[in-house]
């Protein structure tokens, strides 16, 4: 019964997708403009009136949609899949393209950019095609057919970054199910937000120039920019928007955004801005399409507010001898989370605004209350925290330090599943530097469970540039020394780039530098616990209230304050800005009445669950001896002084760990990155030619935890 239920669902999601994508196609066209304009007419006479039609055609379905795949993932199995042979899917997503300017691109990627550059093309023909065929200069400008060309060019463009903003917000919304479904990875959203939004304003950019540049031949400049008009486009609001998406874009820069983090932070919170004023400028009837993204955006973020606002404390923190500290936080036994999954911390002594995205290190079938994360201490809200962890008195092992650093998380965001893991025959893992967090996770995952579909060869490649960071690797000891056959098989390779040594052993490095300095602090105060971000079916219930909340606001208010026409044929007058202070207010009641309940709720259950909770944590967690088993550490690899020779690990792979179907994770620098997908596009197309058939077959994936 649940498997047909699934499948209903997964029809349904897909259908809508396909009506709103068609939405979109249809919505230039003189069909859909004639037809669309009869409805509204229609509309305007009934309960719902023409802003009820807007929602409920050009807005509801992809909400629906997002409701969906939360209850989709809700119902979804737990268990694992079996492994399954490689197909179309798996060919799609391996790197094709590998460039350092726009860095890896599987032909999924490729795919869906193309799809979206014919979108905003046919988009752009038609309308501007229907607007030469008019050919009827605007009076009030006095434009011949050159400028009159020119000015519709620019105002279509202002047409496709509306396109783009309609997309802008959902690589971002960190609990997207669309993102947890296909597993994509927090780096690679992150990554189609930047240039979603680099096209967005490229386009608004010409959308703006452009109309300046003829309100400038005309010498109508001065009276048309701070026009602020009772009906149609507010000039001086898009103005104001186009500016806050400008600083957005040049304080996100990478220039800008390694170097000063904080006005990178700071100023893009003036998307509200962007908003609000992009709104008032296109009026309500085009902001209905870009609608969705930003009605789903408020939820989360709000939710995300709700989530970090119960402070928890550190429970202990390791310093390691390269300068990172490994942080331990207690967490609510039932939450689970999978491997590569992220959270987000803010430590208010250090910054009351800064949130920083860190990869989990645990596994939460290991550490049943409590998750760690592990931080390279290399910027400045890090090596704050660094100098205030080392400052404190280290007293022993089982001595307390009568401090608490209060710290709020957001998280975890991760895979809906491990899928992504069981569908291999083995694994080669590729770190640089603290790039290995997210594998010490997923080592300890496959080792924690005895599923059969996990793989069980595995080869962890390495690569730091100095020999005291091999003493993060002392956690997974134990399945390096592994001698049984039915357990997890890891080989590791490590290669100290800057450094050179003879004569030492993997082990030896592993055992000197695996004596860190622990703090312990004070438990007692800890009075809260992470327990995620709720149900996927709590959410999908939060997105319908508040979806049904707004739909009722807008009719509501739309009847009390805007003149209602009594003939579907009345021209409406209603100034502008009042339809759209309408639905913002509509908008702000409905995602504020579904959150405050929610908020009041969950600080019962808070207030109930976690009253003397911090005297049930056990102490830090202890990590075995490098010298448990017969297996010799020896037998690992190291290198000094050199850079991995990729081919050769790759040609070497098949006789070391075997597998025809191997999972190429990479998580650290982009050069690294590049290199690695190289390699294994080169592999991955020989896999296929009907002679090599015997080859393995490589599947990249990229990995990473930073904006």
């Amino acid at each position: 019964m649940a498997k047909h239920f699934l499948l209903v669902l997964k029809f349904l999601m897909v259908l809508l997708a396909i009506v709103w994508a068609s939405i979109w196609v249809m919505k230039p066209t003189q069909i859909w403009t004639r037809k669309w304009k009869e409805a509204e007419d229609a509309a305007k006479t009934t309960v719902f009136g023409s802003n009820g039609l807007d929602f409920a055609v050009l807005t509801f379905p992809i909400i629906a949609f997002v409701m969906m795949g939360y209850v989709y993932l809700h119902f979804k199995p737990k268990e694992r899949r079996q492994r399954h042979n490689r197909n179309w899917i798996t060919a799609l997503s391996n790197p094709i393209i590998v460039n350092s300017f726009i860095g890896v691109l599987s032909a999924m990627e490729v795919i869906a950019i193309i799809t979206f550059i014919i979108f905003l093309t046919w988009t752009f023909y038609i309308r501007i095609s229907n607007d030469f065929k008019k050919m009827m200069p605007i009076k009030t400008l006095k434009l011949n057919m050159w400028q009159y060309k020119t000015y519709k060019i620019a105002t279509r463009c202002g047409s496709l970054a509306e396109a783009c903003l309609a997309l802008l917000l959902f690589p971002i919304m960190r609990g997207m199910t669309v993102f947890r479904l296909f597993g994509i990875q927090f780096e690679a959203s992150v990554r189609y937000h930047i240039w979603i939004g680099t096209t967005m304003l490229t386009l608004a950019i010409v959308h703006g120039a452009g109309t300046l540049f003829i309100w400038g031949i005309k010498n109508q400049i001065i009276d048309e920019m701070w026009k602020w008009q009772k009906t149609g486009r507010i000039y001086l609001a898009g103005e104001i928007s186009l500016i806050a998406g400008l600083i957005m874009w040049m304080t996100s820069l990478p220039q800008v955004r390694r170097k000063r983090f904080e006005l990178f932070y700071y100023t893009h919170h003036l998307y509200t801005i962007f908003i609000v004023f992009f709104l008032f400028h296109t009026g309500d009837r085009h902001f209905y399409m870009v609608f969705p993204a930003i009605f789903l955006f408020a939820i989360e973020k709000l939710l995300r507010i709700i989530q970090s606002r119960p402070q928890t404390c550190i429970i202990s923190a390791r310093i390691f001898p390269f300068k990172a500290i490994e942080v331990i936080l207690p967490k609510e036994p039932r939450l689970k989370y999978t491997p590569t999954s992220i959270i987000f911390i803010k430590i208010p002594s250090i910054s009351k605004f800064q949130w920083h995205s860190f990869s989990i290190a645990s596994s939460s079938n290991i550490d049943v209350d409590t998750m760690s994360v592990i931080i390279k201490c290399d910027g400045s809200w890090t090596n704050s925290l660094y100098n205030m962890i080392q400052a404190m008195p280290v007293n022993g092992h089982d001595q307390r330090v009568q401090r608490c650093i209060p710290v709020s998380v957001e998280g975890p965001y991760g895979p809906a599943s491990t899928d992504f893991l069981s569908k291999y025959d083995s694994l080669l893992l590729v770190a640089g530097g603290i790039g290995v967090t997210p594998f010490l996770s997923i080592l300890q995952e496959i080792s924690s469970t005895k599923n059969k579909t996990f793989p069980t060869k595995i080869q962890l490649v390495y690569i730091t540039k100095k020999r005291n960071s091999i003493g993060i690797l002392n956690s997974i000891v134990p399945f390096l020394t592994n001698e049984d056959p039915n357990m997890m098989y890891l080989k590791l390779k490590t290669f100290v780039t800057q450094e050179t040594q003879s004569g030492t052993s993997v082990g030896d490095l592993i055992h000197e530098f695996s004596q860190v300095e622990t703090v312990n602090f004070d438990k007692e105060r800890i009075s809260y616990a992470l327990n995620g971000n709720g149900s996927s079916l709590l959410m999908a219930v939060i997105v319908l209230c508040s979806s049904v909340l707004f739909f009722a606001f807008l009719i509501i208010f739309s009847h009390v304050f805007l003149p209602q026409p009594k003939k579907a044929s009345l021209k409406e007058k209603t100034a502008s800005s009042l339809v759209d202070l309408v639905l913002i207010f509509a908008f702000i009641l409905s995602i504020s009445s579904s959150v405050l309940v929610l908020l009041v709720s969950r600080l019962k259950r808070l207030g109930k669950e976690y009253s003397g909770m911090a005297l049930n944590h056990k102490e830090n967690v202890t990590h075995a001896s490098p010298f448990q088993s017969n297996r010799n550490l020896d037998e690992h690899e190291i290198h000094f002084g050199a850079r991995p020779d990729f081919h050769d690990i790759f040609s070497k792979f098949a006789n070391e760990m075997g597998g025809s179907y191997v999972g190429v994770l990479v998580c650290g620098p982009e050069d690294m990155k590049e290199s690695v997908a190289s390699v294994c596009k080169l592999n991955s197309q020989g896999s296929t030619n009907g002679d090599q058939r015997k080859k393995p077959y490589f599947n990249f994936h990229s990995l990473n935890f930073t904006l």
